[in-house]
Order: structure tokens, then sequence, then C-alpha cells
């Protein structure tokens, strides 16, 4: 069962997201941006209180992912990406992303906290960042 509402539409844009910006991590990688994705889409606090769809975190501007904002987002949709954002549509998490809004890709060393979150780890070339609990229980909210 999904944990956000999502049209086969909304289902190949967040593949493509993922895709544009973890495609060099791998399959895991790509996983863990689909779980940014859905927190986002979830949140309903911070910069993302108006996102309500899949489609409106996607192309959240400003705020959003480099992918939609600087035009590396292009590729379409393979099956498996398309696999693999089922996957985060249903709830899967994936650490350290399981609850984290934002990631990016530093120069060195992940930094402490990064928009105010905290450091929830690294996986290959992405540092994750997740809310306080109390500051996003929606995020952390049981599926």
């Amino acid at each position: 069962m999904a944990v956000v509402k999502a049209t086969e539409e909304d289902v190949r844009l967040l593949a493509r997201l993922m895709r544009a910006e973890a495609e060099g991590d791998g399959q895991l990688g790509m996983l863990m941006v689909g779980n940014v994705g859905v927190n986002r889409t979830r949140a309903r606090c911070l910069d993302f209180e108006d996102i309500n769809s899949l489609r409106r975190m996607v192309f959240q501007s400003p705020g959003g992912f480099e992918a939609t904002q600087k035009g590396y987002f292009y590729q379409r949709a393979r099956q498996k990406d398309i696999n693999l954002a089922r996957k985060t549509i249903k709830g899967n998490r994936y650490h350290p992303a399981s609850y984290s809004l934002y990631f990016f890709m530093p120069q060195g060393e992940c930094p402490e906290q990064w928009f105010g979150q905290w450091n929830t780890g690294r996986y290959k070339s992405h540092c994750f960042f997740a809310p306080d609990e109390s500051e996003c229980p929606n995020v952390y909210g049981t599926y």
C-alpha cells in the first residue's frame, strides 16, 4: 500500500528524479533519494508545508532539487527506475535517508548540520540530513 498518493505519471516523475539525482550512487543511492522525496511529500513542515503531491515535490522551487532547477532532469524513467520508485512510495526506508528531508554532495566531509537539520550519515557521494522528530512529526510517522 502506498504511503503517498501516486498516479503512474507521479511514479515516473519520482523515478526520473531519483535517476537524475543519484544514478551514480547506484540503486541504493537512488532509493535514498526516493526516501527524501516521499518524506518531503509527507512532511507538512519547514519548506514543505505546501508540498502535498509527488509532482509538487519534484518541481518545488525554490527549495527543491537541483535536477529540476538546473536542467539535468531530462532522462526518461526506465523500468528499473520505476520499480525503485514504487519501493519508496510503498514506504520502504533506507538508512541514512530514512527520515531525511535534505541531501547534498559536499566537496569533502559531511557537515554536522545543513539547513538546521542534523546529519544522519553519508552514502557514497551524498550526505543526508533529518529534522528533529518534534519539528516534523509526519516524517517520523508510521505507515
